[in-house]
């Protein structure tokens, strides 16, 4: 599993220093609900909370 995940939503409450996502656990999921993705922009991440 990835220790350091990188992220440039800078406003994001869980943006810290150097990019890195500081959130205990991050939530990805593919639009409109379907299991699969055929595209990276099909996803989005729900962890996103603003500053």
């Amino acid at each position: 599993m990835a220790r350091d995940v990188k992220c440039n939503v800078k406003n994001c409450h869980y943006w810290g220093q150097g990019q890195e996502c500081t959130a205990s656990a991050i939530e990805v999921n593919v639009d409109g609900g379907a299991e699969k993705a055929s595209y990276v922009a099909e996803t989005n991440c729900h962890t996103f909370k603003a500053k």
